[in-house]
């Protein structure tokens, strides 16, 4: 056998005969430092996979995942959901004469009325989304398209916008506010519900305007520009954004507290969604009493003011009613997302373990002596 020796200097790039310091053909070596990192000698630890440990792993998590999914799965159908679209596209649409002349250059509003019946009752609280499909809120230059500062009521934004928001930066030479792509698209259909009683009769359902925005975005993101309460001056010297019809502290009249840039229509807008399809939060409709259902099966009539015109990029615009449980709305995915992992982990712990009986077996047998 050969045996070598092993100097460390050496391998370091010290050679232990006599060198020409600083001399021309002096080579540096190339070789890494004799230290545990660079030569891989640090301790670690590799699980050894054997049928002991890897059968009882995929049986677990098959028995912990499928009643996750199915606990999952059954809480998300018993969410009630009711979804109505009124973009007006068929001719036999009550809004197809809106949908096809309204333009953002219209100077007046065209109403529309849908008619619809809800098979069952909605118990509890009953949310009010608006959706919107093909609609690209995720676009890089339309997210950009902002100026926090100014949302949070910073008075140098507010009359020197970030250059982000052009084009709608300012207008007829003043700063616009708020600025940018998003706040200039805001979604400004109004939607009012009723519901048609056995005498034919009316009965408006009073809808909650306040409480539909995140707390966060409501008392630490968005504020109004401070020094007056008065915001007709506290904006004096801005002009609206250019698909607006009303200056941002006109948007509620009723409540002088949701308007500007704690409007709460207005802050659900801007916390733009990430895909084309989504929906948004409108309005509440509160449960009153607990021996009626908040919503009661029946005839409804919805009345629409179609101020959001969506036929030029082929949108579609829809209304949708429905509760919630303590994993959010109606979602079956995470549902069966669960039942379909844990079900394969169990069917692979199951062809496992037969393959492990089948040729455990056969070694056993073949290790005995004759």
């Amino acid at each position: 056998m050969m045996a070598s020796s092993y100097n460390a200097k050496e391998e370091d790039g010290h050679h232990s005969g006599p060198s020409s310091h600083g001399g021309a053909g002096a080579v540096k070596s190339k070789k890494p430092d004799n230290t545990a990192f660079k030569q891989q000698r640090l301790p670690a630890w590799q699980p050894i996979l054997t049928a002991g440990t890897v059968l009882p792993a995929f049986f677990v998590i098959g028995l912990i995942f499928i009643p996750i999914g199915i606990g999952l799965y059954v809480t998300s159908n018993n969410i009630k959901e009711f979804e109505i679209d009124y973009t007006g596209v068929d001719v036999s649409s009550p809004c197809f004469s809106c949908a096809k002349n309204y333009s953002w250059d219209s100077t007046t509003s065209c109403t529309c009325s849908v008619n619809f019946t809800l098979e069952q009752p909605f118990e509890s609280n009953v949310f009010m989304y608006y959706g919107l499909s093909n609609f690209y809120q995720n676009h890089r230059r339309y997210v950009k398209s902002r100026d926090d500062s100014q949302l949070n009521g910073d008075r140098s934004a507010l009359t020197n916008p970030s250059k982000e928001c052009e084009p709608y930066r300012t207008s007829e030479g003043q700063p616009i506010a708020p600025c940018g792509a998003i706040a200039n698209s805001l979604f400004n259909d109004t939607l009012v519900l009723y519901h048609v009683d056995s005498n034919g009769t009316k009965i408006s359902i009073p809808l909650a305007k306040k409480g539909i925005a995140w707390w966060t975005d409501k008392h630490v993101k968005f504020r109004n520009p401070g020094g007056n309460d008065n915001l007709t001056i506290a904006f004096q010297g801005t002009n609206k954004p250019v698909n607006w019809r009303k200056p941002v502290f006109e948007l509620d009249p009723d409540d002088r507290d949701n308007n500007g840039f704690i409007n709460e229509d207005f802050i659900v807008w801007m916390r733009t969604a990430a895909l084309p399809t989504f929906r948004k939060l409108y309005r509440i409709i509160h449960k009153k009493s607990s021996s009626t259902p908040t919503l009661a099966s029946g005839r409804y009539i919805l009345d629409i003011t179609y101020n959001y015109p969506v036929l030029s990029f082929d949108g579609r615009k829809r209304m949708i009613l429905s509760t919630i449980s303590w994993m959010g709305g109606k979602n079956p995915f995470l549902g069966i997302a669960y039942i379909t992992v844990g079900s394969i982990c169990f069917f692979l712990g199951v062809v496992l373990l037969i393959i492990h009986h089948k040729y455990d077996s056969r070694n056993s047998s073949a290790d005995i002596p004759n």
